[in-house]
This record gives C-alpha cells, sequence and structure tokens, in this order.
C-alpha cells in the first residue's frame, strides 16, 4: 500500500520532470500565469465577499451575527487563504524554501480548503433541519403550514438565559451545527497532526512524508464527495416540496436550491477525481523549477477554480439581495429556504411556509 502510494505521489512531479523549461525562473511560464490567475480570481471573490460582508453589518448593525454574515465570512477567508497560498507557492519557488515543501506548505494548502468544506457542510445542515423539520410536521398534523410556525415560535428559554450572559450575538446554533463545529474541529486536528507526521517523516524514521500528505488528501477528497451526494439528495427532496407551491417567490427560491446542488456536485465530483488520480493538491512536494506543461496547469484549473471557486461564487450570488434595514415595529423574521438570505416581513405567512419559511418569534433576542 505504501509503495503504491509513493507512486502515485511521484506521477506528477516525475511527469513534471520531463518538461524541464529552459527559461529563467521558479517555475514554468504557464504554471506561473495559471497560479496568478487563481490567486486573483480568489482575492476577488474574497473582497467580494467581505465587502457584502461590510454592507450587511451596516445596514443592520443591531443583529449581530447572522446566517448570511457567518456564509460570507467563511468563503472570504477561505478564497483569501487560496489566494495566499497561489502567491507563496511562486515565492518559495523561487526562493527555494524547505519548509513549504514539506509542512509549511500542506497547512497552508489544507486550512483553506477547510474553511470550504465547514461553509458548505453548514448550508447543509439548515437544508437538514427543514427537511427533517417539514417531514415531522407532515407525520404530526398532516398540514405543512401553521403547525410548524407554532413549534419554532416557541421561545427556548434555555437559549435565552444562555445568551443574557454572553454579548456576541449570533445566530441559534442548533444541535447538527454543533456537529458541523465538531467535524470541522476533528478535521482541523487531523491536519496539525498529519502536519507534524510529515515534518517527522523529514528524518530517519519509518514515517513517509508524502504518503501521510497523499492519505490525508484522499480522505478528504472523499469527504467532498459525500458532501455533494448530500447537497444533491437534500437539494432534491426540497426542490421536490417547493414544486407542490405556486408562487413567484418559491419558484426563485427553487431554482436556488436545484442550482447550488447541482453546482456542489459538479465541481466536487470534478475536485475530487483530480485528488484521487493526480497528485495536483500536493504539488508544492514536487520540484518547483521542473513543473510545467499545459498538463498540470488545466488540473490545477480543475481542481482549485471549478473545485472552489466557482461554488464560492455561486454561493455568494445567490446571497447578493441586502436585508431590509431592521425597524423597531418589525415583530418577526423569516427564513429561506436556502438559508443564505434572510427577509424581515411583517405580513402573515402563505400555504408554504413549512418549506419557503420559517419564522422565529425568538430570533429577535439574537437574530439570524
Amino acid at each position: 500500500m505504501n509503495e503504491l502510494l509513493r507512486m502515485r505521489m511521484g506521477s506528477v512531479c516525475l511527469r513534471s520532470e520531463m518538461m524541464v523549461t529552459t527559461e529563467p525562473g521558479c517555475y514554468s511560464t504557464s504554471l506561473v500565469s495559471v497560479n496568478v490567475a487563481l490567486a486573483f480570481i480568489d482575492a476577488v471573490i474574497a473582497i467580494l465577499a467581505f465587502y457584502q460582508l461590510m454592507r450587511i453589518q451596516s445596514r443592520n448593525p443591531q443583529r449581530g451575527w447572522t446566517r448570511q454574515k457567518v456564509f460570507h465570512l467563511m468563503i472570504g477567508s477561505s478564497n483569501a487563504g487560496y489566494g495566499i497560498y497561489f502567491i507563496l507557492t511562486l515565492v518559495a519557488a523561487c526562493k527555494n524554501w524547505i519548509c513549504w515543501s514539506n509542512s509549511c506548505g500542506f497547512v497552508v494548502m489544507a486550512l483553506p480548503k477547510i474553511l470550504f468544506l465547514a461553509a458548505f457542510l453548514l448550508l447543509l445542515s439548515f437544508w437538514v433541519d427543514l427537511c427533517h423539520q417539514a417531514n415531522d410536521e407532515d407525520e404530526d398534523e398532516g398540514f405543512p403550514g401553521e403547525p410548524l410556525l407554532e413549534k419554532v415560535n416557541k421561545p427556548n428559554l434555555k437559549v435565552r438565559s444562555r445568551r443574557r450572559c454572553c454579548n456576541i450575538r449570533i445566530f441559534p446554533v442548533g444541535s447538527r451545527q454543533q456537529v458541523v463545529i465538531l467535524v470541522t474541529l476533528l478535521i482541523f486536528v487531523i491536519m496539525l497532526a498529519s502536519a507534524v507526521l510529515i515534518w517527522i517523516g523529514l528524518g530517519k524514521n519509518p514515517i513517509d512524508s508524502s504518503v501521510v500528505a497523499r492519505v490525508y488528501v484522499d480522505t478528504f477528497a472523499v469527504a467532498m464527495l459525500l458532501l455533494g451526494g448530500a447537497l444533491a439528495c437534500y437539494g432534491y427532496v426540497l426542490v421536490s416540496k417547493m414544486r407542490k407551491v405556486r408562487s413567484e417567490r418559491t419558484s426563485s427560491e427553487m431554482w436556488k436550491v436545484a442550482g447550488l446542488a447541482i453546482v456542489s456536485v459538479i465541481c466536487f465530483t470534478a475536485s475530487s477525481v483530480v485528488a484521487f488520480f493526480t497528485n495536483i493538491p500536493v504539488l508544492y512536494h514536487c520540484d518547483w523549477r521542473s513543473t510545467g506543461g499545459i498538463y498540470a496547469s488545466l488540473l490545477l484549473i480543475l481542481y482549485y477554480f471549478i473545485g472552489s471557486s466557482v461554488p464560492s461564487a455561486f454561493v455568494l450570488w445567490i446571497m447578493r439581495e441586502l436585508p431590509p434595514s431592521m425597524a423597531i415595529s418589525v415583530p418577526e423574521e423569516t427564513r429561506t429556504l436556502a438559508f443564505v438570505s434572510e427577509y424581515p416581513t411583517t405580513t402573515p405567512p402563505q400555504h408554504w411556509t413549512t418549506i419557503a419559511t420559517a419564522q422565529n418569534q425568538a430570533s429577535r433576542a439574537s437574530p439570524i
């Protein structure tokens, strides 16, 4: 098994050695151009995310941290990390940083991917909440409208008591969101442990740094595949429920959910395939000066641009609408199905309340 992983680890590097460039510099011209382009794209996405976050905050500073703000922060941080990674990759190649080809490059490569995974896990948790909440009400009452409102609108005394002791106002964290936090922390710990093993593997011991990195990348690729499949399944469930209701707003939200599910499946599958069959995710481990060629450049685009930049940009596009300014007279708030934008309203909910929106009076203490 170790020999197979070593062979896979060296496949891209050996292939790159056959494409040595005589031009001065570190990377070949094609790879330098791709890295600069990817860094620019991720920087633009990060700037847009942070700019939109500031606009949302200035619009309703009283609301604290909402789900929309959390998504913008996580996506902006993830893409900023990718931009830093691409720039440091070029700098490390030219400066011949020894640490970069081992644990340092691994950590900088892994951190943005963890934030990216956490953002979409959080989105999945909201979809799961809505699906199970709607199904429970259908089984209990057989009517998808008012019972859910009664259940959701009940104030949670424990949550309120905890909020009184904390000045930081965030959206209510449910059990599934807590699982997302724990999973993210677990992946972060595994990443740090892998970085330590990679560093230890530099000495005279049986630990192979390349095998450790390869195992981590393959495991992460499996997680991305599972996440894409879960988003597709729950997206299909939500869309099938929303199709039963005829309204302009519901139709708009339905296409957002369907589009996000489709984009996630395609992009996550493409990046996972690249991770399984190539060493593009750990290209920092190869000989920088001998790496080049159109082949590696296309794989970089497929793995990073299609695998992360496109889904991030799509989520930002879905969340582009700003929430209305907070009014004192507004008694309730509503959440859209995709849980990516929030709109206060003073009108009663329509028949599609169970699937399209869920009102929460308790959120006034710590609105989402």
